[in-house]
């Protein structure tokens, strides 16, 4: 079967022959958007595109990306030179035009990534275009950590896939980039992405806000309401914060996911609807099925499989990373110019635990940006002083942060099972079981443990 490739936007000069190589290898289809008849090959649908600033800016470029925009949803990505790099003129066309920009020449994989992060982006933003500048940065993936680099495998595995997918980890981790990304990267890419949170939604109100309703269903439906189940129809449905889905609802979807099909309320008509099915939430679904507040039935449907996404502390280097992102993007906000971060503010990035993960370093680093009065963010600006004075104060306290943290990557990378981490971390079960009630770790071993496999993203 013949490749299904992606529209690419491209402007400038001739691209070059061993890029174009590449993209079409990726699945990507190149436009070369000069021409003023261009605009009609490309779809209206979110997609990402190249600006070449490599020989400087071109008057005509900027032109005509100043129209593509204005009639299509466009995410540029600039591609510039070392020396391009430097001068005003680029700098301001990526500022004021572009998602982010690539020095060339570079691995090709790391153009694809940015690209792939920049089509994410632009999904999010036609989806949504009020999305607070707070919101876009929270959709955005940053971070070349192990975990991370797990993390887009496991996406990159299950979007071939049409199974449903459940997504874990702690709130402000990124559920909902992820699913986007799924999306994006699907064969469902080119239809609706449709976003339910259940958490968000009266109890009340979320079966018929799912599943719609026919006129006179109840005092004051006055008109029918198609569901957002059915709006999904040919795309992918995501259900955030599932666990908060009351009784009833659980007991419908179970049956549309089981039959494909749907019943709007107060209708007697049977609706097919092809949809794929991607859920979330922070809480332990195991536990909510334990205790009864969630139907195994349902969970095993859902949970088909399994992505865990990666709380920050445990992320190292992508924290820096993140920081340094968000003092860029939010650029508009400062009231001065800023350099950066003090030598303290990156101690205390490192030590703090992040409870509330991306969302919270966005924030505090917003928040930093309007009440620095330095030139550059430091722990207090941050209000994270305590955590800058927590450098450990012995080769011991520092070789056991180190261990903590090294435990707890690799319990994360194979899913909580202690085996497959004792094995990763090179010591044996016993050794990382005494090691873990030393750090005050949780070790009871789930039923995962007696299984063998290392994938990020497994069928259950």
């Amino acid at each position: 079967m013949d490749r299904v490739h992606r529209t690419l936007v491209y402007i400038g000069d001739k691209p070059d022959e061993e890029l174009l190589k590449n993209l079409g290898n990726a699945g990507w289809k190149l436009v070369h958007a000069i021409s003023a008849n261009a605009s009609t090959d490309l779809p209206d649908t979110p997609m990402p595109a190249l600006l070449d600033l490599t020989a400087g800016v071109n008057k005509a470029h900027i032109e005509r990306v100043e129209q593509l925009s204005r009639s299509a949803p466009v995410a540029w990505v600039a591609l510039v030179s070392r020396e391009s790099r430097d001068l005003q003129d680029v700098r301001d066309a990526i500022a004021t035009h572009c998602f982010d920009f690539v020095t060339v020449p570079t691995p090709y994989e790391r153009i694809l990534n940015v690209l792939s992060q920049a089509v994410g982006m632009e999904a999010l933003r036609f989806n949504e275009d009020a999305m607070p500048a707070s919101d876009a940065l929270a959709s955005t993936m940053i971070g070349s950590s192990e975990v991370m680099r797990a993390l887009h495998r496991a996406i990159g595995k299950v979007a071939s896939t049409e199974a449903t997918v459940f997504i874990s980890g702690e709130s402000g981790t990124g559920k909902e980039l992820t699913a986007q990304m799924i999306h994006a990267r699907s064969a469902r890419r080119d239809m609706p992405f449709i976003a339910v949170n259940c958490g968000a939604v009266p109890h009340e109100l979320l079966h018929s806000e799912l599943f719609g309703y026919e006129r006179g269903a109840f005092t004051g439906a006055t008109q029918r309401k198609t569901g957002r189940v059915e709006e999904a129809n040919g795309g992918t449905l995501f259900l955030d914060e599932i666990g908060d889905l009351p009784s009833q609802s659980q007991a419908a979807l179970l049956r549309f996911i089981q039959e494909r099909k749907i019943e709007r309320l107060g209708g007697i008509e049977s609706i097919d609807v092809d949809v794929r099915v991607i859920t979330a939430t922070h809480v332990d679904m195991q536990a909510a099925v334990d205790e009864g507040r969630f139907r195994a039935d349902l969970f095993f449907r859902l949970c088909v499989l399994e992505i865990k996404e990666p709380p920050l502390r445990i992320r190292g280097k992508d924290i820096t990373e993140l920081a340094l992102y968000a003092l860029e993007r939010l650029r508009d906000e400062r009231v001065r110019r800023i350099h950066g971060f003090a030598p303290d503010a990156i101690v205390a990035l490192h030590n703090y635990g992040w409870p509330g993960n991306v969302r919270e370093l966005i924030n505090r680093v917003r928040r930093a940006i309007i009440l620095s009065e330095g030139k550059y963010i430091t722990a207090e600006d941050l209000e994270l002083s305590d955590h800058a004075a927590n450098a450990p104060d012995s080769l011991r306290e520092a070789r056991a942060a180190a261990d903590r943290r090294a435990i707890e990557m690799a319990l994360f990378i194979h899913k909580g099972r202690v085996i497959d981490a004792a094995r990763g971390l090179g010591i044996s079960r016993v050794h990382l079981h005494r090691l873990m009630q030393e750090f005050g770790m949780p070790t009871r071993a789930s039923g995962e443990d007696l299984h063998e496999s290392g994938d990020p993203a497994q069928a259950l």
